[in-house]
């Protein structure tokens, strides 16, 4: 029995001065506008610690995403925590084909994080991911298709080809 297990974090170093330079201005504009006052009323003071608790908790919530993924002998667990509260378990009798490839997140799915379905090409299906351009692409035997991103495509590849005879196409 051969398992695969990946946790992936947005720790992008790209993201993160994004977020810190989106945050910087509006941040500098209230306190700005609140050290000019001439009179520092309370209400003020509450829409700048609201700003700045709003802004860390924005920050919090994007680095607190977390996917976690796991192959084993049952099939492919996914959970993209905090919106999953439990483990997705797709069991290898409802994989039609199975295989890794290269993707562009930003033009397939509109970006990263669970992406895709209903909103953003829906014949792509839906795709979980955090960095990166490779993913585990998933046909399932009732039409759908999942992506989810990896960042040890090798590893995936020799744990998949493992349990290639659990589902109806070779992996490629």
């Amino acid at each position: 029995m051969r398992i695969f297990t990946e946790e992936q974090r947005f720790t992008q170093l790209w993201l993160h001065i994004l977020l810190i330079v989106s945050f910087i201005g509006p941040l500098v504009l209230v306190v700005n506008e609140y050290i000019q006052k001439e009179d520092k009323d309370t209400e003020a003071l509450v829409g700048l610690v609201v700003l700045i608790a709003s802004m860390a908790l924005i920050y919090g919530l994007i680095f607190s995403l977390k996917l976690k993924t796991r192959i084993d002998e049952m099939g492919i667990h996914f959970r993209f925590i905090p919106f999953h509260f439990s483990n997705k378990m797709i069991d290898w009798s409802t994989i039609e084909n199975c295989y890794i490839r290269k993707y562009e997140a930003i033009s397939e799915y509109g970006g990263w994080g669970m992406k895709g379905g209903k909103l953003w090409r829906k014949s792509k299906g839906v795709a979980y991911n955090v960095k990166g351009t490779t993913g585990l692409q998933l046909e399932l035997k009732n039409g759908k298709k999942i992506l989810i991103g990896t960042q040890k495509q090798d590893e995936m590849r020799r744990v998949l080809q493992t349990y290639n005879s659990k589902f109806a196409n070779s992996i490629e």
